[in-house]
């Protein structure tokens, strides 16, 4: 039975010796999953639709009737016009991002597992990002699509059986390459097989890295790009190995 402290001293000893690499791979893989906010933009939109605001109250304040009536009415067609435009520009960019993510993110995330998991074998090259997009491209495409679609729906019903299940599907990324020839609904049920009894202990485990966590926090963020980031990725490529060992 594998213990936290044996997993984090060899992640530990695994990240720190191939340091930068583990750094630049676990951010990618933090930007991946994490993905990001464009608060800053919406505010200065907010501001720029502001200052407009006022322009437009002091000129119609100069304006007889008549011509606030023509204005208003144009402003409606045009504010219909450019909802519709809106609302096509939004769905794009939604079907964009969706593409993106099911061909081209989802394949580097699994190049990312890999490549943690064979720095941990002592093979820490950067070339196995590039791992999901190898010969069972599709495969990986299709069984990240359904772990992430199963995921949502167990989500959707409570957020509890959304954590358990998530458990339950963490071995699926190391499992793809390990194991390219099994279908999408075989590599989920030998992830559940493997995490089978040890859902608790996992958990257990990541609640361990709370003192890093908020102390990355405190640093915000620095400390988790440079340290707790890598060293998580390494731990979780570790306890594959004592799973699989099993």
């Amino acid at each position: 039975m594998w213990t936290r402290k044996e997993l984090k001293n060899r992640a530990k000893a695994a990240f720190t010796a191939n340091y930068w690499r583990c750094v630049l791979v676990a951010l990618i893989l933090a930007v991946l999953i994490g993905g990001g906010a464009g608060s800053s933009v919406r505010k200065n939109d907010s501001e720029t639709a502001d200052v407009g605001q006022r322009e437009a109250v002091s000129i119609l304040a100069e304006l007889d009737d008549e011509h606030v009536n023509w204005l208003l009415e144009k402003a409606q067609q045009v504010s219909a016009l450019r909802s519709g435009r809106f609302t096509i520009h939004l769905g794009g960019l939604g079907l964009v991002g969706l593409l993106l993510s099911i061909l081209v993110f989802n394949p580097l995330i699994v190049g990312c597992y890999r490549f943690f998991l064979q720095n941990s074998r002592g093979d820490g090259d950067l070339k196995h990002l590039g791992a999901g997009f190898q010969d069972d491209w599709g495969n990986v495409i299709l069984v990240m699509f359904l772990k992430n679609l199963f995921l949502g729906l167990w989500t959707l019903l409570f957020i509890v059986p959304g954590i358990i299940k998530a458990y339950s599907y963490r071995m699926v990324p190391y499992i793809l390459k390990e194991h390219p020839e099994l279908s999408g609904t075989k590599a989920i049920t030998l992830s559940r097989q493997m995490m089978n009894g040890h859902k608790w202990n996992a958990f257990v485990l990541d609640l361990s890295f709370i003192g890093w966590i908020i102390l990355s926090a405190l640093t915000l963020g620095i400390l988790h790009i440079f340290y707790v980031g890598p060293y998580i990725q390494a731990t979780d490529a570790e306890l594959y190995e004592a799973l699989k060992a099993a």
